[in-house]
Formats: structure tokens, sequence, C-alpha cells
């Protein structure tokens, strides 16, 4: 057995074979097939074998929700409660192992795996109150005889379609307000993180919830996201992912009429107006930047700076890159992992590689890091911290999602050009500012067409505000906050007369 805690749990839970959850039972896939899973530090080594389902196993999985729909949607907003809070609980008491699964999958570092739980507990925790908080209230009436007023439901059966980067914190996110709201859940996570989705429908089974209430299907999008995104018993689809894919997903949905909640990529701005502080705000976009290796939809990939110090901040950001250490989750030390397998590192460094033909400065990095294997194992795909320089708002570095960690700086004249940059791609999700005139952070606040601003910090979110983008960032109601019930729930108009009917 590896001294190591978390190398030793891995190696005595890992290689086991996983099934479907239907109806509160762990079932074999329709068609008896199963794919592997390897760790992302390790990718000779076997996590298990998941199935790889089909069309068959999510109709069994929808019908399960529906059933289950006519009695949770009536089950009392305590006892939805009640279970959440139960959920948040578990949560935390398992999340080491929670943690070394996540790590294991997906290969960020230990510490933020642990951070990825707390936060999943901690939005677990607010949808517990967002049962009480379904709103309704009363209108003036045309009509003295008829009262009226509006009231919310919930919309049915959802479909929970989860990314690979937080295989912990976003199916929670979807899962948590969905129960609390009444919704029933078909909850399909990305096929490269299973492991960490089992886990998480065991403790949802140990606090109480109600078999059928929230289904899991594992597999390949094409044979299970398809045929659940259009399934007719699915009313909402939560997803959150590429956004190539969002777009595919909304149409499919459009054509019947089937709400969606879509989280999709970014081309996030940290905007440095102010000399000030350029050491504190180096740090925090380096934090924003290089945490999950890139991997994350509101990592700061572009620096926009005046050119006056520019260069100041660069030397700041690049003393701050030298301090990230690159390596396995168990290591310790380590701020930063592996890319999660070998086809996204191919498909950075065709970025990193089209950055430098493009005329674009390799200032540091850019290459794939030999990470000495331990007992034999083969190596993970681990790139260096990149960060380049002399990059202009053409190139397709500055304007594309690498989702890697890769950094690029762009130089302005003034704040006026530093709105129209950070605003000159196709996505709106998160920017950061850093200035120390309240006039200007208001006016740049308002300015940028993105749907969150950070305001001398790095991009990072609370577990109880909304949470979303603009432009091909997002569509449909913002997640995390009070906000989830604008998807989560229907609104219908009820007029009552006061008297009975002749």
């Amino acid at each position: 057995m590896n001294g190591n805690p978390m190398k030793s749990w891995l190696d005595a839970n890992g290689g086991r074979t996983y099934r479907n959850y239907i109806d509160g039972a762990w079932t074999e896939s329709a068609g008896g097939l199963t794919y592997p899973v390897y760790e992302a530090a390790r990718p000779s080594r076997r996590i298990g074998d998941f199935p790889d389902s089909n069309g068959e196993d999510v109709n069994r999985a929808v019908l399960s929700a529906h059933r289950a729909f006519a009695s949770w949607r009536n089950t009392p907003a305590p006892v939805r409660a009640g279970i959440l809070n139960r959920f948040a609980d578990l949560l935390e008491s398992d999340r080491e192992e929670l943690a070394y699964r996540i790590s294991a999958e997906q290969g960020k570092a230990l510490a933020e795996s642990l951070g990825e739980v707390r936060r999943a507990a901690n939005e677990a925790r607010f949808s517990a109150g967002e049962a009480f908080r379904v709103e309704g209230y009363r209108m003036p009436s045309e009509d003295g005889q008829i009262g009226v007023s509006v009231i919310r439901y919930p919309i049915g059966v959802v479909a929970a379609i989860a990314p690979w980067n937080f295989p912990v914190v976003t199916p929670v996110r979807k899962i948590a307000p969905a129960l609390a709201y009444g919704c029933t859940v078909v909850f399909k996570p990305a096929s490269a993180t299973p492991w960490s989705a089992v886990r998480l429908m065991e403790l949802l089974a140990e606090a109480g919830l109600p078999g059928g209430v929230v289904n899991m299907i594992l597999g390949a999008g094409g044979k299970v996201g398809d045929p659940l995104v259009s399934h007719p018993l699915v009313s909402g689809i939560s997803f959150t992912g590429s956004t190539a894919l969002g777009l595919r997903i909304n149409g499919i949905a459009a054509s019947r009429l089937a709400k969606t909640q879509l989280e999709l990529g970014g081309k996030n701005a940290a905007i440095v107006l102010d000399d000030g502080n350029l050491a504190y705000a180096a740090e925090q976009i380096v934090q924003a930047a290089f945490a999950c290796s890139g991997q994350r939809c509101t990592a700061i990939s572009r620096v926009i700076a005046l050119k006056d110090i520019a260069a100041r901040l660069t030397d700041y950001i690049m003393e701050r890159m030298r301090e990230i250490r690159v390596g396995p989750a168990w290591k310790d030390g380590v701020t930063m992992g592996p890319l999660i397998d070998r086809r996204h590192f191919e498909s950075v460094m065709r970025y990193i590689e089209t950055g430098k033909r493009e005329g674009a400065v390799l200032a540091c990095g850019g290459d794939r890091l030999a990470v000495e294997s331990e007992d034999g194992d083969e190596a993970g795909y681990y790139v260096a911290p990149t960060l380049f320089t002399g990059v202009t708002g053409q190139m397709t570095i500055a304007r594309e999602e690498i989702f890697g960690p890769v950094l690029s700086v762009l130089e302005v004249d003034d704040w006026q050009e530093a709105v129209d940059t950070a605003n000159g791609t196709d996505y709106g999700l998160a920017a950061s500012v850093f200035t120390n005139r309240p006039d200007v952070a208001l006016a740049m606040a308002e300015l940028l067409e993105c749907g969150m601003v950070h305001l001398n910090h790095g991009t990072a979110s609370q577990a109880h505000v909304p949470f979303g983008g603009v432009k091909k960032s997002g569509f449909g109601p913002y997640s995390i906050g009070h906000t989830n019930q604008d998807f989560f729930t229907n609104m219908k108009a009820v007029y009552a007369k006061s008297e009975h009917l002749r």
C-alpha cells in the first residue's frame, strides 16, 4: 500500500464497475456495455468501468422521474429542505473522499477539490432555503368580486447536464434547486468524470431522497444527451458546457418549447487601469487565470492594461506565475494539476502554436512539462503556465476560449479602449476591473457586456449570488441565486370569484 493517503485510497478503490442510478436502484445499462475512465495524473491507471448507456436507459430514467414528480411536487417544503440540509452535511463529512475522486478523474490540485466540495455544500444549503421562498403575490382586480393572484409551480422533469471541470459543485448547482422547487431530475454527468457523480447519488440516497426523484445516466453525449434533451417528458434542460454544444441543445429544446438554462463559455478579461497596487492585481489575475489549470469558464484569459503600466504589470504576473507548483494532486505544495486528458492537451497546444504563428510573443511557458511519474505510471498531460505578450484583439488567442493555462496581455491607450477591447469577443461571462477611481469602476461595471463584473478582485463568485452570462456565454435564467426560480418554476395567474357561479 502506498504511503500517501490519497494514492493509497485510489489504489484501494479504483478499478470497480459501476451502474446507472434509476428509480432508487443501481441498474445496468440496457445494452450491457461499459467504458473505462482513467486518472488524469496517471493515465494508465483505470478508475473504473462505467455504463455506456443508450436511449432506452434514458427513457427509463425519464419515466422514473416523471412518476416521482407527482408525489415530490407535493412534498412539503420543510421536508424538501431537510433532505437538502442533510445532503449538505453529508457532502462536508465526505469531503475527503469526494475530493480524492474529483482530483483523480479531473486532475485539479487537492486543495481545489476540497474547496469545490465546500462550495457545493454551501450551495445546497442555500437551495434548501429556497424551498421556503417560492414566491407568489396578489394583484389589484378590475372586478371587486374577483381576486387576482399569481402563483409558482414546478416545471416537472429537468435534465441536468454537467461538465467535467467541476464534477461535484456543478451537478449540485443544478440538482439542489430543482429539488427545492419541487422538480425531479435526470442527471447526466460528463462521460469523463462519472466517479464523483456516483458518490453524489449515494449521498442523496443517504440523505433520505425518495427513489426516482433524481436519476443518473452515464455515457456519451451523442448516445445519452440527445435523447434526453429531446424527450417529450423533459420540461427543462439545465446545461453547463461549451457554447457550440449549448447552441445545439437550445435548438433541440426550442423545437418543442422546452425551457433552457445554459452556462456556456467565456473569454474573460482583467482590466488594469491604475498602478497603485500592481502586485495585488497580478496576484488576483494569476489565481483566476490558472486555478483548475485554466479549465473553467470564469478563468481570466486576457489582461487588458494601459500601455504605461503594462510592462510592470507583466513583470508582477510572471513573478506570481513562477510560484505555481505543477504536479499530481497528492503531492505536497502542488497548486496546479494536469489537463484532463490527451485530447484536451492537444487542443490547448494547438492554440499556443497558433498564438506564436500569428505574432504573439511567448513570454513564458508554452510547452508540456516533464513531471516525473511515480511507481512507473504514465505521466499526465501537464502544460506549463503560459503567458503571451504583444497580443492584439484580432488574434485567435484573444478571441477564442482556450480552456487551459494560457494568459494573454493586450495594451490599450485609455479605459474607453479597454471597454471596447473587453467587449470585442462573442463571449460575455465575467470581467475583473482593477482601478482606484470609483467613477471609472462604476462606468466599467455598466459598460462591460458580461453577466458578472468583479471590481478589484478576481472572478470568484459566491454561493447565493446569481451566476450567468450574456452573448454566447449564457442563455436563460441565471443559476445559483434566487433567479433559479425563473427556470425551475412556471407562473400561473389565478382569478377567484368571491361567490359561487350560478
